[in-house]
């Protein structure tokens, strides 16, 4: 066998470990809660009659996610009852925030929202912040589970997993809801009702899945027990009782230095690399809120939307997340970000070409498949650079906060589309967003060369964790 091939198959390899495969089910715990609160909403929304600029404002429910760095300290550090001492840390805050999601998910299918739009939107707020929380600590688990090597695998595998769940939050609701629909010409309650009941008793999967699984062995490292101390004798000097110095203690460790230990890391390149976390899928954030809504306004049904957008779509996006893990592995990091970028940057303006055709089911075909392959690709590379970014003592918080920046920017922008897109026209939206993606390009150039100039590969040093730890 020719040895370039067989360093490719081996590379591949890194899909056997057996965490790395755990993450499919885990990926699919995650990915199930997003579109039944953003994409497919909008569909529904759309399909009752919501007007697109309301339909573009609510897309702001999605900033719950970028907005949990402000608990993820809590789920980093804080303790619950009884679950924490049965399940462990990580294993604890997952099953609460599955529950959590299961529930609302519930109330959004008990709500009609031609009748009461703001209780849907209570119970959409409701599955945001608990699906976050979730993030947050299954994050965590990602990253302590496994050696930094197998990283980018991890990431393919979540991604995969997730995938998956968007199918059926997307496609599957579709053709639930298309299937008990009397008719398709006119919006009624009951279909989605029922679909939506059926996503919640979804969440089955992970709550089944976290009562399985085994609690990384992460314990306190000597960082955090540093940083406490430090606080604790800054502290000294003003003479309070001791349980009032032990929890300001606890607060510098837990909401302080882990954002203080990022800045002192990567000193004046701190900025570079937030800015970068925070445009980097600028493209496909601000351009996807509309593409439900655009789909629906160009004359494809539920089942062509369902198949074609959601299913077929949806596994070119688990075909690019697993090339994207392959590149990550032979090319790095840095190189697969940038290419990322690029595709995904340019792969929008398909969607100029696809407003021109109007209902075209094989031109909707070809202009998923690329899109949703670039954005496989982008995934997993992000989802590496991310993780390669956090020291493991503040893994949840790190990682929370990262995420979130991700999506602060992009989401806030994207809360306009709908008045774009009734001003200027979808043809000029979908351009605009790809344009969107050009400064990204730079700013990946930009944090390549300062990593090289460094020689900065983020290694955790204060970790106690081994590779071999790691991989058990």
């Amino acid at each position: 066998m020719p040895a370039a091939l067989s360093g490719w198959l081996h590379a591949f390899r890194v899909y056997t470990h057996p965490r790395v495969l755990g993450m499919l089910s885990l990926g699919f715990s995650a990915g199930l809660p997003l579109l039944l609160i953003l994409g497919t909403l909008s569909f529904w929304l759309r399909e009752a009659g919501i007007d697109r600029s309301t339909i573009g404002h609510l897309s702001w429910i999605g900033l719950a996610y970028g907005f949990k760095w402000m608990w993820s300290p809590l789920v980093d550090r804080l303790s619950l009852p009884l679950l924490t001492r049965l399940l462990g840390r990580r294993r604890a805050w997952l099953l609460l925030s599955q529950i959590v999601i299961a529930i609302a998910l519930t109330g959004m299918a008990t709500t009609d929202p031609i009748e009461n739009l703001s209780y849907m939107v209570f119970f959409a707020l409701a599955v945001a912040f608990a699906s976050a929380t979730q993030d947050i600590a299954l994050d965590a688990y990602r990253i302590e589970a496994v050696a930094p090597r197998l990283q980018g695998a991890m990431a393919a595998t979540y991604q995969g997993g997730y995938r998956v769940a968007m199918i059926l939050a997307s496609a599957g609701v579709l053709w639930i809801a298309a299937a008990v629909d009397p008719s398709e010409a006119t919006y009624d309650y009951a279909p989605w009702r029922t679909a939506y009941l059926a996503m919640a008793a979804c969440m089955a999967v992970g709550i089944i899945t976290t009562l399985i699984i085994r609690e990384p062995d992460v314990p306190v490292t000597r960082l955090i027990s540093e940083n406490e101390d430090y606080a604790r004798k800054a502290i000294a000097h003003w003479n309070l009782n001791a349980r009032i110095t032990q929890m300001l203690a606890w607060l510098y460790g837990a909401l302080v230095a882990p954002f203080r230990d990022f800045i002192v890391r990567h000193g004046r390149q701190a900025l570079l690399i937030l800015a970068l976390i925070a445009t980097y899928r600028i493209s496909d954030v601000v351009m996807g809120v509309m593409s439900n809504p655009f789909y629906v306004d160009m004359g494809y049904t539920k089942d062509e939307v369902a198949t074609v957008s959601k299913v077929y779509g949806v596994i070119m996006t688990i075909a690019g997340a697993a090339i994207g893990g392959v590149l990550t592995a032979k090319i790095g990091i840095m190189r697969t970000l940038f290419l990322g970028a690029v595709l995904s940057a340019a792969t929008n303006l398909l969607f100029v070409w696809l407003t021109g055709r109007g209902h075209d089911v094989t031109g909707l075909i070809f202009t998923i498949s690329a899109d949703n392959l670039s954005a496989g690709i982008a995934s997993s590379a992000f989802i590496a650079y991310l993780s390669s970014l956090t020291n493991s003592a503040y893994s949840a918080t790190q990682y929370a906060l990262f995420s979130s920046v991700m999506l602060l920017l992009p989401k806030f922008i994207a809360g306009f589309s709908g008045n774009f897109v009734d001003s200027y026209g979808y043809a000029s939206f979908f351009t605009g967003t790809a344009l969107l993606g050009l400064p990204v390009l730079v700013l990946v150039w930009l944090a390549g060369q300062a990593k090289f100039e460094t020689g900065n590969s983020t290694p955790d040093s204060n970790s106690p964790r081994t590779s071999s730890d790691a991989d058990k």
